[in-house]
C-alpha cells in the first residue's frame, strides 16, 4: 500500500513539474513576443523612396576662382583673363552677392599679385559688374617658396544631397527587419541624387518649373493658313534632300 502511494506522489510530484515547465516556457514566450514588439514599433520608420530618404536641398555656398601668378609677372596670362571674363559673365547669371577678390600677403608672389588686382578688377567691371559689388581684401598666406593663389568667390545658390556612404545597419544576412522585409539600404539612391544636384545647372528648377517661352508664331500662322486653303499643311521635302544619297538602301 505504502508503495501504490508513493507512486501515485512521484507521478504527482512529475506532472506538477511539467506544468510548471510549461508555464514558464509560455511565460518566455510571452515576453519574449512583446520585446519583439516593442522593437518593431518602436524602431524609427525610414522613408523607402530614395528621394525623401536624400532629399535634394538648396543653400548659399560660395563659388571660387584661384588664380596662381608667378613671383616676377604681375600680370595675367591669356587663359587666366579668360577665366576671370567667364566667371563674370556667371555672376550675372546666378550669383546672390557681391564679389570678393583677396590677394596673399606674406608669400613669395605677394608682389605680382598686388599689380595684377588692377587688372583683375578691370575685367570684372568690362563683363559688367558694378564697381560698388568688387570688394578687394587680403588675407594671410603660409610664408614659403610656393606661391599663395589669388581667390576670386562670390555666393550663389547651390543644390546639394547626402552626404553618402552612410551605412547606418548591416546590408548582408541579419536578423534586423529590413533584411526580411528586403527593404533598400539606406545609402541606396544617395550618389544618383548627389549628381543630379552637381549636374543642374539652375538649383531653382528643383523648386519650380521656368515660364514657358511663346510659340513659334511664323510656322504655326502658316500651318493655320494651308489647313483654310485645303492645303496639306506637312512640310514638304526639299528638291536638294536627296541629292547627296550614295544608295536607296533601307528605303
Amino acid at each position: 500500500m505504502q508503495t501504490v502511494k508513493a507512486m501515485i506522489a512521484a507521478r504527482r510530484s512529475v506532472a506538477s513539474l511539467a506544468l510548471r515547465a510549461v508555464a514558464a516556457a509560455a511565460c518566455a514566450i510571452m515576453v519574449c513576443g512583446c520585446n519583439t514588439d516593442q522593437q518593431v514599433t518602436g524602431a524609427p520608420e525610414a522613408p523607402v523612396d530614395y528621394r525623401l530618404r536624400h532629399p535634394i536641398t538648396l543653400h548659399e555656398a560660395n563659388r571660387t576662382l584661384e588664380l596662381f601668378l608667378g613671383s616676377n609677372r604681375g600680370e595675367l596670362n591669356p587663359t587666366q583673363r579668360a577665366q576671370v571674363l567667364s566667371f563674370g559673365l556667371g555672376w550675372k547669371r546666378a550669383a546672390t552677392g557681391g564679389v570678393v577678390v583677396e590677394r596673399p600677403v606674406g608669400s613669395s608672389n605677394e608682389r605680382a599679385a598686388a599689380e595684377a588686382m588692377r587688372e583683375i578688377v578691370s575685367i570684372l567691371a568690362a563683363s559688367g559688374l558694378p564697381p560698388q559689388s568688387i570688394v578687394v581684401q587680403t588675407y594671410e598666406a603660409a610664408t614659403g617658396p610656393s606661391p599663395a593663389p589669388i581667390r576670386i568667390s562670390y555666393p550663389r545658390i547651390k543644390a546639394q544631397a547626402g552626404p553618402c556612404g552612410l551605412w547606418p545597419e548591416d546590408i548582408g544576412p541579419s536578423f534586423n527587419r529590413d533584411y526580411f522585409e528586403n527593404q533598400p539600404p539606406w545609402n541606396y539612391g544617395c550618389a544618383t541624387q548627389n549628381a543630379l544636384a552637381a549636374e543642374v545647372a539652375n538649383p531653382s528648377d528643383l523648386v519650380q518649373p521656368r515660364a514657358e517661352t511663346p510659340a513659334y508664331t511664323m510656322r504655326r500662322a502658316t500651318v493655320l493658313q494651308k489647313y483654310t486653303a485645303g492645303q496639306n499643311p506637312a512640310t514638304e521635302e526639299s528638291g536638294t534632300t536627296n541629292a547627296a544619297k550614295i544608295s536607296d538602301v533601307g528605303k
